[in-house]
């Protein structure tokens, strides 16, 4: 299922606002999109990190969520804080900058 140009445009800003709002030692946020998987990277401290990926399953507020395992050079299907393995892009953020910022 491709991602809306819409859906694309306010992934991007959400969690740039999300990280600006609660973690600044991340930089910047980029997301790339294939197909119906968006890749979310940050800056830190100049360094470019991986940290997740999210999947796209018909809504723009509902994701299925992987982390990067730096460890494995992969990506895993995850469960996020509140145990579900889908929920905001902004919780995904939180989960992962948890590990890595």
């Amino acid at each position: 299922m491709k991602i809306p140009d819409s859906t694309r445009s306010s992934l991007q800003q959400r969690l740039t606002t999300h990280a600006r709002q609660h973690w600044p030692s991340i930089d910047t946020i980029a997301v790339r999109f294939r197909a119906n998987f968006a890749y979310v990277d940050a800056q830190i401290d100049g360094t470019i990190t991986t940290l997740l990926r999210l999947r796209y399953a018909g809504s723009a507020s509902r994701w299925g969520f992987a982390i990067w395992r730096a460890s494995h050079d992969d990506y895993e299907d995850s469960y996020l804080p509140n145990g579900t393995r889908a929920g905001t892009p902004e919780d995904a953020l939180d989960c992962a900058a948890i590990l890595y910022a």
